[in-house]
């Protein structure tokens, strides 16, 4: 009897989807996969110990002895340009670490040690960097759709757990010069005991608040003190102009703080500095939100001591915001382009109020506005 031709089309489908995932799977790395008809034999993997650490990140390690302090390591990740590199850090900041990056150009494979001495590409350094290898070559092999780093270190120390850094890019290295990553995790790892716990560096609750921060306190907030200095001819306007912006700043700033507070929480810090100048300026703001519902009437004998009171509480507020914003991005660990931003926007706020202070004090003289004095609203129904 013969088959339907249609019955013949279905079965040719599904053996080649069949086929196809099945070739894709042999393509993956996955623990329990042998390494040793492609890696030199000091990294045989039925001798190594395995843990999928990050996405498609694979490691494999040998456990560190006590006698040598020595491991052997095989770091494999998903390939189709760019590098792939492991770093080791002291404090888990890739500022200080150095690294081992491989990557594969123009057929060539490539491993390379860095050493990270600042956030800046030229203060990446190739063939530099703390980490001790052996006698044993280090090895990157592109195999598959996966790039093998396998090298070996020797510790100075007999050390429980390592920081470790995982990153990659899709951009290859010019002249041995690494392109920014373009995501990157931390992890604690236990080479002695085999064990590994994996603690993921939380970099988007740390982007989030530094984004809060910097757009509730540092933007949002003087705006509004700028908006309450120089449009003051623009009755009633500047005051909700003012008010709403006052109000933003402080939500989106509550923001951060909150955010600041998880981070804590999560990595335990110790920027002391950084997180008490954050809790003062969320006092002063506090503070003056409260004093924006007490504030007293026009005609109230104590309103003008209530106008200074809110002008300098402001000023001190915004002052200490720059400065812990300022602070904040120096700790982080972040790349250039987060200082590149903050700088452009107090470039652009100071010669804003340079050039509206000069216009208010030379053409408004007699409207008396040059005495830095912040008054309410005339026609605001409780003055």
């Amino acid at each position: 009897m013969a088959v339907p031709t249609q019955v013949h089309i279905v079965l040719c489908v599904c053996i080649t989807v069949i086929l196809a995932a099945a070739a894709v799977s042999a393509q993956r790395d996955a623990c329990g996969a042998e390494l040793n008809t492609f890696l030199p034999t000091p990294f045989n993997s039925s001798a190594l110990l395995c843990k999928s650490v990050w996405n498609s990140f694979i490691l494999r390690y040998s456990k560190l002895q006590s006698e040598d302090n020595i491991t052997s390591i095989v770091l494999s990740a998903p390939y189709s340009s760019g590098w792939v590199g492991i770093g080791f850090s002291n404090d888990g900041k890739m500022v200080g670490s150095s690294a081992m990056v491989g990557w594969i150009d123009k057929g060539r494979a490539y491993i390379k040690q860095y050493y990270l001495s600042s956030q800046t590409s030229s203060g990446v350094k190739v063939d530099e960097g703390k980490l001790l290898t052996t006698d044993v070559p280090s090895a990157a092999v592109l195999y598959g759709d996966n790039i093998y780093l396998a090298f070996q270190v020797k510790f100075t120390l007999h050390i429980a757990r390592q920081s470790i850094i995982l990153a990659f890019s899709k951009i290859s290295p010019y002249k041995f010069h690494l392109a920014e990553h373009d995501d990157k995790t931390t992890l604690s790892f236990d080479f002695s005991s085999g064990d590994s716990i994996s603690t993921y560096y939380p970099y988007q609750l740390k982007r989030n608040h530094g984004a809060f921060a910097i757009f509730g306190w540092g933007v949002l907030l003087p705006l509004g003190a700028i908006v309450a200095r120089y449009l003051r001819h623009k009755d009633p306007l500047w005051y909700y102009l003012h008010v709403l912006m006052q109000f933003l700043g402080y939500i989106i700033g509550f923001a951060g703080v909150v955010s600041g507070i998880a981070l804590y929480n999560r990595t335990h810090s110790s920027f002391t500095t950084h997180r008490s100048l954050g809790i003062s300026v969320h006092a002063l703001g506090s503070l003056q939100v409260i004093a924006f519902f007490l504030h007293p009437n026009k005609d109230s004998q104590v309103r003008k001591f209530w106008n200074q009171y809110h002008h300098w509480l402001g000023r001190i507020c915004i002052f200490l915001a720059a400065i812990n914003i300022v602070l904040g991005i120096e700790l982080s660990d972040t790349n250039i382009s987060w200082k590149v931003i903050y700088g452009a926007i107090i470039s652009v706020m100071i010669i804003s109020v340079t050039f509206l202070e000069i216009m208010m004090c030379t053409r408004l003289p007699k409207e008396g506005t040059c005495n830095g004095e912040l008054q309410m609203p005339t026609h605001h129904p409780d003055s």
